[in-house]
């Protein structure tokens, strides 16, 4: 049997029974937009950040481009973050009008370096966009000092981060405003595409849900600035709500994979995951790094294991982003990653025989390197 990167069945066969309970309560409710399973989910995943709002929209990209919108980032602005991430943060920021700025990442931990920011703001920095990678978080005091040294407001994304916590505070709890996806891959995941955006600001919370209703304050009535439909789906809001209750549970899943992956690799010369000072890590996905990553991955294929890069081709070096003016060698550290890193099979429902036989795997072609 091959083993993927990820996948959702073993899990599915544990929770099907609530999974399908929640597709017919919804189905049974009389109400299948924007009804109690969104506004449900919307309360209980604030109170599980502990934060004021939380507006859910229809996927992580347009939580990224609503949060922006909210805080007024449009043409002529620029919003600073990396190009080590999913192309959807930065399509976020092309989608409102505003030109992305990258800085680039550490060695170490390939987050954000927060040492680089300042020297990239300008008169037209509207926003500090950091990118929770992984499955940890951003040096947050760091940024949020320089962030009020230039009196600029912060969008944490959190797609990849659900549960992580720095020093204690949970990710998107420190930013002004914070989008979460809830793609199927992620630590909380839906059944399909799925997003919020959360907020301590009622003024914030209520531009964002003017924005994911078409611009209007009250359904069918006026637009006020124009939108587009981004509602979050009643199925997939009472699925989120049923998860949410396990999301802990699912959290200590994950580590217990990579404590395993750390005893079983920590001698082969494999970089694993190095997590911050002060960080709590969740690894959204288990990413090591080694300078034969391509010899490796095709060595693995032979043992029918199937492996990821996140991420291959780094967003300043796509074509679709040549008007940017990037070149090739203008954030070394991101382009060096990215021709070594690559992502071990991991979810928590990954079972005990399969990450033996990853881990051995592995071992072996290290060993004919």
């Amino acid at each position: 049997m091959t083993t993927r990167v990820w996948d959702y069945l073993p899990e599915y066969e544990k929770e099907r029974a609530d999974i399908l309970d929640a597709v017919e309560t919804v189905f049974a409710s009389g109400q299948l937009v924007l009804g109690r399973s969104v506004r449900g989910f919307e309360e209980e995943f604030a109170a599980y950040l502990g934060a004021a709002h939380c507006t859910g929209v229809d996927n992580g990209t347009n939580a990224v481009k609503l949060g922006l919108q909210a805080l007024g980032v449009g043409p002529g602005d620029e919003v600073i973050t990396v190009s080590n991430t999913a192309a959807p943060t930065v399509v976020a920021i092309d989608s409102t009008g505003a030109t992305p700025v990258f800085v680039d990442v550490r060695e170490d931990d390939f987050l954000m370096d927060v040492d680089q920011v300042e020297a990239a703001i300008t008169g037209a920095t509207k926003c500090l966009l950091p990118v929770h990678l992984y499955g940890q978080c951003v040096d947050m005091d760091a940024l949020l000092a320089v962030a009020r040294r230039h009196g600029l407001p912060v969008l944490e994304d959190c797609a990849q981060a659900h549960g992580a916590r720095q020093g204690g505070s949970l990710a998107g709890t420190r930013g002004d405003v914070a989008a979460f996806s809830f793609y199927p891959t992620k630590v909380l995941g839906a059944y399909g595409d799925g997003g919020a955006v959360v907020t301590g600001s009622a003024e914030t919370d209520t531009a964002l849900r003017r924005l994911r209703y078409y611009g209007m304050a009250e359904r069918y009535y006026t637009v006020q600035t124009p939108a587009h439909n981004s509602r979050l789906d009643e199925v997939h809001a009472e699925i989120l709500r049923r998860k949410l209750t396990r999301l802990d549970a699912y959290i200590d899943g994950r580590r217990r994979v990579a404590r395993r992956y750390e005893e079983g690799l920590g001698d082969t010369g494999l970089k694993l995951p190095a997590t911050v000072p002060g960080n709590e890590h969740v690894y959204y996905v288990y990413v090591v790094r080694h300078p034969r990553r391509d010899d490796i991955i095709e060595r693995l294929a032979a043992y029918d294991i199937q492996l990821n890069i996140s991420y291959p081709w780094p967003v300043h070096t796509m074509s679709g982003f040549a008007h940017l003016g990037y070149e090739r060698g203008s954030l070394p550290v991101t382009e060096r990653l990215a021709g070594e890193i690559f992502s071990l099979p991991m979810y928590p429902s990954l079972p005990e025989d399969v990450q033996d036989k990853v881990i051995d795997a592995v071992r072996e072609v290290l060993a004919t390197l």
